[in-house]
């Protein structure tokens, strides 16, 4: 079965070819990185203007890399949620557009979903169930995966996301867009000397507004004095500390001995070591995605997409065409 995938949800146009959920035909990325670096972040409507011009040309380029047609498509799976409004209505309209001229299923598909599904992609052998550590920009997740489609948030951010956080310090330290391969650049170049508060509670869920909060003031406090290298150190060892600290206390109390990490945060390399390194401690399984799978891509979404289609969670568009863009959407929704 052939699936083309659609992601748009946020800066990236990206277009996949996957046969049968995990074998990548053609990935296609366009990434508008270098247009919003000049803002210091994401500009929704300069990213959903981009996607219109992109997305025609991005679908041409993963057919042709394929080296299939219109015609070999079996169904379309398209990011519809979470994201920025704009730009998944783009490719939410597109993939409408084209599973109803080449009377396809079309398959909604939740872009975290994606995020866990890219390690089908890099461990072909993988299968549910295991726990997902899912860091990004824009979720901090501990998700409980008991089969393909099935899914239990087991803790989550009660504020900003990791990556939300590594952003906006790399800001408060005068570091480009994006900021957190800048930041962790940074702090090769530094040592762990700031004490930085950690957030503990009861159950699984996350913080980090405190540990931003905490370096914005040390960062105003010390002005000039201000060891750049040395706070983005102590602020990526306190993160990704508390981010495996809290996937190992979890996986203890359900009994769970498999972990795969997901998410754009996933690429951090201090937090792949430290991850894989826990999980040899304690004879866990631990499942690190190809780095190219990290970011924003369509293949991860046509994996899952794959697993929402066998599962049976698709429609005709012909007979439904209400299908909607959700910026919020929930796990599992």
């Amino acid at each position: 079965m052939i699936c083309l995938g659609i992601e748009s949800s946020c800066d990236e146009t990206s277009v996949a070819i996957i046969k049968d959920g995990r074998e990548v035909l053609a990935n296609v990325v366009s990434t508008q990185i270098p247009i919003h670096k000049k803002f210091g972040g994401v500009v929704p409507e300069i990213a959903s203007r981009k996607h219109l011009t992109n997305i025609a040309f991005v679908v041409k380029e993963a057919l042709d890399n394929a080296n299939i047609d219109f015609k070999d498509i079996d169904y379309i799976g398209v990011t519809y949620g979470p994201g920025l409004i704009g730009a998944l209505l783009v490719g939410v309209a597109y993939a409408k557009s084209l599973a109803y001229a080449l009377n396809v299923p079309i398959v909604p598909t939740h872009h975290i979903e994606g995020h866990i599904a890219a390690n089908y992609l890099t461990y072909k052998e993988l299968k549910p169930p295991f726990m997902a550590l899912v860091v990004s920009g824009g979720h901090s997740h501990l998700i409980y995966v008991k089969d393909y489609t099935d899914f239990e948030i087991l803790g989550k951010t009660r504020d900003d996301a990791v990556g939300e956080a590594f952003d906006k310090v790399a800001r408060v330290l005068g570091l480009p867009y994006p900021g957190g391969p800048e930041v962790s650049k940074l702090a090769k170049e530094g040592k762990h000397t700031y004490d930085l508060p950690k957030t503990k509670f009861e159950n699984f869920d996350f913080s980090f507004s405190g540990i931003k909060t905490a370096v914005i003031n040390i960062a105003h406090k010390e002005g000039d004095n201000l060891r750049r290298e040395d706070l983005a150190c102590s602020f990526e060892d306190t993160v990704t500390d508390e981010l495996v600290e809290n996937c190992m206390k979890a996986m203890k109390k359900y009994n769970i001995n498999r972990v795969v990490l997901a998410g754009g945060v996933s690429a951090n390399l201090v937090l792949r070591e430290k991850l894989l390194k826990a999980s040899k401690e304690r004879k866990y399984e631990c499942f690190l995605p190809d780095l190219k799978y990290c970011t924003d891509n369509a293949a991860m979404i046509a994996s899952a997409a794959h697993f929402n289609y066998i599962s049976g969670k698709y429609y005709d568009i012909k007979e439904k065409l209400d299908l909607n863009a959700v910026a919020n959407l929930k796990i599992g929704e």
